[in-house]
């Protein structure tokens, strides 16, 4: 998937599990365009993951081998903690 192509990389982000597209989703919405073009490939790669990984890492009950792919969860969840809160 193309970095540049943000209207397909949104639709990725939407997962279909509620607890993946509040994580997902405002780290897209806030944080994609600050980050640099290698971020955005790890971050498209992580995307490319199953939901149940994903689900998994983000609540942190596992953690991916690849180590750029863990760097990246961990990016995301302190980013979201640091806007605080999502309404729900």
């Amino acid at each position: 998937m193309d970095i540049d192509n943000k209207a397909r990389i949104h639709w990725a982000c939407r997962r279909g599990m509620r607890e993946l597209d509040i994580s997902i989703m405002p780290f897209f919405e806030y944080e994609y365009d600050l980050l640099s073009d290698d971020e955005k490939r790890i971050f498209v790669r992580l995307l490319e993951c199953p939901d149940p990984d994903l689900f998994n890492w983000l609540m942190n009950h596992g953690r991916p081998e690849d180590e750029e792919l863990f760097n990246m969860v961990q990016l995301i969840q302190s980013r979201n903690q640091a806007r605080g809160p999502v309404a729900q």
